[in-house]
Parts: structure tokens; sequence; C-alpha cells
């Protein structure tokens, strides 16, 4: 019998057994669990049902039928809702997001009738000027962020930066940067938030349309600013560092390479085997109530420090980024699609209207981590 003979009578077996064998490596799939996979609806539906309780908390009601912005909440919100859009392909927003953004462009025309966010008055000295440097700056990129969506420089923008700049610094510890609230609650208002402020106004010029970063005219505050955050690279936290990594991603001139490069080997030396980061590995932030920080990964610390490593585009953030978004992935709440975060304050309880705080500010960034093409 010659070998192709031999191959043909034993054509049935071996096409049996291949079947067998088929069949059984696709019950081992089926059986295996399936690697979790990011949920952006999920996570849209986690921000848009958030902004909703934020614009009827009866604590962020201020004049003039406006509700106060927030880091927190609002912040987020702005800034991953257009790539979360993009990636589900749903270009409609809520009732609550037009009417923030309604609110934004009514402070920014009736800026000298509003009252601040804050004031002397009510919560102490030089509060009423810490406002009005933080809603300049965020008011700036909140209709950045819109204005690229739509496609135009809106003038109540141009009205908000000139706001903004206004404002900047001529002087002292703080030239180039904003004036920044300070209620000791990290890690947006307190004596170190101020670079957060910073990074944001950086943020908000450089991604103004109609290339207004190169406007001559505004070319020494933009500079000053850059002065500014080159300032913290020395002496400040890990934490304010990689902001001021995530303001160079996009404003460039603050950091020079080896500056960068140092920033992102820090980060990766500084992230947990289980490829997120802890809060105290960030900085050394103590809470108000004395509770000990959870030493465990948290969902802030790994977001914020993703963003940073994504934002470096350095080849060195590779391996550090694919395991923080690894971390992302797998923590992500599959019944609200949230990234949960802990306070840096104080131990929160569940249920209380601040608990959430955090764990709003994670998610958003999260999205920005894990958007399509990252």
């Amino acid at each position: 019998m010659n070998l192709l003979s031999a191959m043909v009578r034993r054509a049935p077996l071996i096409g049996a057994g291949a079947a067998f064998l088929f069949a059984l490596v696709a019950q081992a799939e089926a059986a295996a669990p399936k690697a979790p996979t990011w949920d952006a609806a999920a996570a849209a539906r986690y921000l848009d049902t958030r902004l909703d309780w934020w614009r009827h908390w009866p604590k962020s009601q201020r004049d003039h039928e406006t509700v106060c912005i927030s880091c927190h909440t609002a912040l987020p919100h702005v800034l991953a809702r257009p790539t979360l859009r993009a990636t589900l392909g749903d270009h409609s927003r809520s009732p609550a997001e037009l009417a923030m953004f309604d609110d934004v462009t009514k402070r920014v025309y009736l800026w000298h009738e509003v009252d601040p966010f804050y004031t002397d008055q009510k919560n102490g000295m030089a509060k009423s000027g810490e406002a009005r440097g933080v809603e300049s700056v965020l008011n700036a990129l909140f209709l950045v962020t819109r204005d690229n969506e739509r496609g135009l420089f809106g003038t109540d923008t141009r009205q908000a930066f000139a706001q903004m700049w206004a404002l900047q610094m001529q002087s002292g510890d703080l030239k180039g940067g904003f004036p920044w609230l300070n209620f000791h609650l990290e890690p947006w208002e307190s004596p170190s938030a101020t670079y957060w402020g910073a990074t944001l106004a950086a943020l908000a010029v450089a991604r103004a349309p109609a290339s207004y970063a190169t406007d001559p005219a505004i070319a020494p505050q933009i500079e000053a600013l850059r002065g500014y955050l080159r300032g913290g690279l020395t002496g400040q936290s890990l934490y304010s560092r990689a902001l001021i990594l995530i303001a160079d991603s996009e404003l460039h001139g603050i950091a020079d390479p080896a500056q960068r490069a140092a920033i992102v080997a820090e980060l990766a030396a500084a992230q947990g085997a289980d490829g997120g980061w802890s809060l105290p590995a960030l900085a050394p932030w103590q809470r108000v109530d004395k509770t000990p920080l959870p030493t465990a990964s948290d969902g802030y610390a790994t977001a914020i420090v993703a963003f940073a490593l994504r934002e470096s585009t350095l080849p060195v953030a590779t391996g550090p980024l694919d395991k923080a978004k690894r971390w992302l992935i797998a923590h992500q709440d599959k019944a609200s699609g949230a990234i949960p975060a802990k306070s840096i304050n104080k131990d929160r309880q569940t249920g209380t209207d601040a608990y959430l705080f955090m764990t709003d500010h994670a998610t958003g960034i999260a999205a920005l981590v894990l958007r399509s093409g990252s």
C-alpha cells in the first residue's frame, strides 16, 4: 500500500480525531475566564449620573441661578465625555451637561456681577481671590473643550481666557501661576494645588483652537506660566511632578528630555506589583482625621499616573502604562461603571455626599487613559 492510499484510508479517522480535538479546545476556551474589558458605556453613564447629582446638590448652588463647577465631579466629566462620545459613536449631550456649559457662559459674561464661588465674608480671608483664580482657569478649560467638539473658538471662550490672564500672578512665589483655593484639602484645594491649577491652565492654552497658543499677544503670559511650572520640577512631590509632566506634554517647553525621563522613571519605580499606584507612593499626604491612608493601589492614583505616562509618549513608559491599563480595567466596577478611589483627606463613609468625589475623578481620567487608540 503506498502512502497516498494509506492517507486516503485513514482520512475519516483523522477527520474524526481533529473534530474531537477542536471540540475540546472550544470547550476549554468557553470555560476559561475571559479577560475583563473596559466598559466605556458604563463609565459614561456613571459620569452623567454624577454630574446630574452634583447640579442638584444643595451645596453646589450659587448666585444668579448657577452651579459651582468642581474639580472633582464636573471637571472629569468635561474632560472625558468627548472621548467617550467618540468611542461610543453617540454625540448627544445630557441636559445636565448642556446646563453646565450654559452656567459657565453665563458667569463669564456676568464676571463682575456674580459672586465668587467662595467669599472672604463667608469662607475666610483671601477666599474670594482664590475662588476667582480657580473659576477663571476652569472656565477657560471647559469652554475650550466644548469648542474643540463643535469646531470653533467662541467669543465667550476668548473672554474667559482674558479673565484668566488678568488673574495670573505677576510677582512672588506664585509668579506665572494663578490664585488657588486652599482649604487644606488634597489634592485640589491645598497649598500645592497651585501646580494642579497651572497644569489645567496649560492644557486650556494648548488645546485652544485657532492656534491660540502661538498668538504673540499672549506670549509673555504663556512663558510666565511655563516658568512657574518649571519651578516645580524640583522640590515638589512626585504627584506634582506627574502633573507638570502632563502640562509639558501639551504646552511643551517646560521640562527638558532628561527631566521628563526622570519623572517617568520615578513613577515606574513607585508602581505596585499589581500594576497600580497607592496614594502614599505619590506624596506625603496626611488625612485631617488622622486615619492612615490606604497603602493598596488606588483608582485615582493609578489613573492620574497612567495619564501622565500616556501623555509623556516616552518608550520607557510603555511597560508601566500597559500594566496600569490592565489594573484600571480589572478594577472598574461593572455595576456602576466607576473606578473606585479613596479620599486623601478623611476615611469617608459609604453614602456620604463626598464619598464618591475621588471616584468621579478617577473614572474620568481612566476614560482618557483607556480611550480608543491608546
